[in-house]
């Protein structure tokens, strides 16, 4: 027994799944990186990844160590990805629409010893060290010339070897090996940190449930430094089953529907917005994309009038999952669950316990205090996801206590479920507005605004939208009349303490806003607000 689990420890890990397809699959295609003409076999992938290895170590990475990268979908970022675990580190993938304040505190939480980035981000990436008290080793710029402060990717790993990097101690399922920042309700992101056997067995659950195989080409339009982007067919899954991964640094319909056309795709990732785009762009050209077996959507559910027509035009194989930064997906649709349940969440993973609770203000309900599983009572999303999840954030023992309770984590996601459990997402405990698939906490827009000084207060919601899903808008209480709903966004896209994607789009000038007796902001009663204001045609865009 004692021999089964070192075995099992030290060689079930992502990195030995990938090395396996590199000695089976050495020419066979792994990367295709059309925008710049560009294809990797798994032997020409692990050279370029052991030349970033070898540079990491030669520059004094050192096991734990952390790679942080800002980077569109490309192949330095899958470089970076694996090399970070040969190397014995962490991969710490971080969002380029984050603002230089909200960049610095993931410097300093992590602090990176190597920070590789595109040129687009130079003058937000260069700011973001500026007001951070760690400053990284090493500065390299992607698709950019170095300067006095940076190194050119191409020279950081020109001189670096491609063989093996030297063996320094046994890799173990239970290392962590990639970092991904989430948001809390207050505003401060929290580093979700992944083990190998996570990345496996997020590697397996896509594989079980799509399913798909070393046979498969996918392309995941979203962005990488998701979740759903490294581990829904992204790298992390498409590398370890020996698949083929195209990449797409930013969406185009026209350009996606072409590639699957030209590559002969089986999967796209998106989220519905995505759907919306393809499924249009599709009935005006009548593109060939027979080699499509799904199409899988996350982040929002759909609507079933939406996917009985994405059904029709795109393809039948109609997928869309539901989960969280620290769990993956755990529940999911299949095209067998479709239309008829469109609008819900789906049921359960096959590795996961997804539950409904009652909901109180003043404790968690225990696993096992269930919501009626009739459909109408709501209650707070949990999830039991051990294959998946890490159980822990980084260097934050305090969120760590408040988000899981005896096995589950509480997702703070209001729902309802019916007899076959399947889920249906009514809403927010901590009223988070999701904007294009992004996450957007209230309070910290809130926190911008009111810096203003012409600002008294103000109350943050959103508003529903076909494009973006939810609008971000604000309710203002003024301090001085002159202030106007174009000042309020300039302010924002000025401010470095909030991504531009965050700021307000819409706007009303208030005299108050709701509270109640024990003085907290009233989300959702100025959510109703909205509601009626937007279709009344009261509420400003910007």
């Amino acid at each position: 027994m004692n021999y089964f689990k070192k075995i099992f420890e030290t060689r079930y890990t992502w990195l030995e799944g990938f090395m396996r397809n590199v000695r089976r699959y050495p020419e066979k295609t792994a990367m295709i990186h059309p925008a710049k003409r560009q294809t990797w076999n798994y032997s020409e992938l692990n050279a370029d990844v052991n030349r970033l290895a070898n540079a990491l170590l030669t520059d004094g990475f050192k096991q734990q160590d952390v790679v942080m990268i800002q980077l569109l979908n490309c192949p330095e970022f899958a470089f970076a990805y694996i090399a970070a675990q040969k190397a014995h580190g962490v991969c710490c993938p971080v969002s380029y629409r984050l603002s230089p304040g909200e960049l610095a505190f993931n410097i300093d939480d992590s602090k990176p010893m190597v920070l590789i980035f595109d040129a687009a981000f130079k003058d937000g990436v260069m700011e973001a060290v500026s007001l951070s008290s760690h400053k990284p080793r090493r500065l390299v710029i992607v698709d950019g010339n170095g300067d006095s402060d940076t190194i050119s990717y191409s020279d950081y790993v020109k001189d670096a070897d491609t063989c093996e990097p030297p063996y320094n101690g046994e890799y173990n399922i239970y290392d962590e090996t990639t970092r991904l920042y989430t948001s809390g309700t207050t505003g401060r992101p929290k580093g979700v940190s992944l083990t190998s056997i996570n990345e496996v067995l997020s590697a397996h659950d896509v594989m079980i449930h799509f399913p798909m195989s070393y046979k498969d080409v996918t392309m995941n339009t979203t962005p990488w430094f998701h979740r759903g982007g490294i581990h829904c067919a992204g790298p992390c899954t498409i590398f370890y089953a020996g698949a083929t991964l195209v990449i797409m640094g930013k969406f185009s319909a026209p350009t996606t529907l072409k590639y699957v056309a030209e590559y002969g795709i089986t999967f796209v990732i998106g989220v519905p917005t995505v759907l919306e785009e393809l499924a249009d762009e599709q009935e005006r050209k009548a593109y060939d994309i027979g080699t499509l077996k799904g199409i899988v959507t996350m982040g929002s559910p759909l609507e079933r009038s939406a996917c009985i027509r994405y059904q029709k035009v795109l393809t039948p194989n109609i997928f869309n999952g539901y989960g969280t930064t620290e769990t993956f997906w755990n529940t999911f649709l299949r095209p067998f669950d479709l239309p008829e349940n469109a609008g819900t969440a789906g049921s359960s993973c096959v590795d996961d316990d997804v539950r409904v609770v009652k909901v109180y203000e003043d404790r968690k309900a225990e696993p096992d205090d269930l919501a009626l599983n009739n459909g109408i009572e709501v209650g707070e999303v949990i999830i039991c996801s051990p294959a998946k999840s890490p159980y822990m954030y980084h260097n934050n023992e305090v969120e760590t206590n408040n988000k899981y309770y005896k096995d589950f984590i509480y997702t703070n996601d209001l729902a309802t479920w019916d007899k076959d459990h399947f889920i249906t997402i009514v809403g927010r405990k901590d009223d988070m507005i999701i904007s294009s698939g992004e996450n957007i906490y209230p309070t910290e827009v809130e926190a911008v605004l009111n810096l203003h000084p012409k600002v008294k207060d103000c109350i943050v919601t959103s508003v529903p939208d076909k494009v973006r899903g939810q609008l971000v808008t604000a309710y203002v209480v003024r301090n001085d009349d002159s202030l106007t709903p174009e000042e309020l966004d300039d302010f924002c896209k000025k401010s470095p303490n909030i991504a531009n994607f965050k700021r307000p789009r819409l706007y009303r000038f208030v005299a108050q806003i709701p509270f109640s007796a024990t003085g907290k902001k009233l989300h959702v009663r100025i959510k109703e607000t909205a509601g009626k204001d937007h279709k009344n045609g009261l509420l400003y865009r910007v």
